[in-house]
């Protein structure tokens, strides 16, 4: 699902013109892990109306929601700035918490949310890398406590104010070795999303390098999700080329015949 929200962080109002799904059929890709998170309360029930809608529609089709996979394009507004993001659904659902409380333990975040601590640290990082958050602890070194940074005071701050940083750096002083293994892990990182390529080509016959990259980032979010940078996915692609698995023509990747 792709979702648009204009979010004060006080009050958030959504239509279903602000709501565009996907759906995905078992018969075309792999298995898909769910993480269950808990949406926002006007975000669930605008889910709940267009699955109606779509039931009245397709009977006896229903819609059954991966609420966890998709992106959700998002406009913080703050007393000093305004930005946007596009980020995974848990991603908005954790900013979202901070709308009527402005600072959370990561215990009671994490609850809140709907997801175990651990995981809760590996996303909020996000927002705490942008200074959208940020982090202290407690007494208790186990936990944490994020705070909504509403006006950017220190402004000599280097912060990125997008969602979209996919670049992979390499050392200029690394030798062709190191980085031949790096390219090496990647690709085997990469051997994961094969069936989910196939399965795409399968459903949508063929398709274009930022479609396969795009359509990676919004229903593999689960772990491992996918972080790939569109260069890495097109190194991976052409080696499912050169084993003779895909095709390339025009500008476009098939599936070998």
């Amino acid at each position: 699902m792709d979702v648009h929200l204009a979010v004060d962080l006080k009050e958030s109002v959504i239509s279903m013109n602000d709501l565009d799904a996907t759906i995905i059929s078992s018969n075309f890709w792999p298995p898909i892990q769910d993480e269950n998170i808990n949406l926002p309360a006007s975000v669930d029930h605008l889910l709940t109306d267009y699955a109606q809608r779509f039931n009245e529609i397709k009977t006896p089709r229903k819609l059954q929601w991966k609420k966890n996979l998709g992106t959700v394009k998002l406009e913080l507004q703050f007393e000093d700035r305004e930005l946007q993001f596009t980020v995974a659904p848990v991603h908005a659902v954790i900013i979202m918490q901070f709308q009527h409380q402005k600072s959370w333990s990561s215990r009671s975040l994490a609850a809140a949310v709907g997801v175990p601590v651990d995981i809760l640290s590996r996303r909020i990082n996000f927002w705490v890398n942008k200074g959208i958050l940020s982090e202290s602890r407690t007494a208790d070194s186990t936990d944490h406590v994020y705070v909504l940074v509403e006006s950017m005071i220190d402004t000599s701050k280097n912060v990125s104010n997008n969602g979209n940083n996919e670049d992979l750096m390499v050392g200029e002083d690394e030798g062709e070795g190191s980085v031949a293994s790096v390219e090496d892990q990647i690709r085997k990182e990469m051997t994961v999303y094969e069936k989910f390529i196939l399965g795409m080509l399968t459903n949508f016959g063929s398709m274009a390098l930022d479609r396969i990259h795009n359509t990676l980032k919004m229903f593999c979010v689960a772990d491992p999700s996918y972080d790939k940078s569109i260069q890495q996915l097109q190194s991976f692609l052409s080696g499912l080329v050169s084993e003779e698995k895909l095709e390339l023509r025009d500008g476009m990747y098939l599936l070998k015949k």
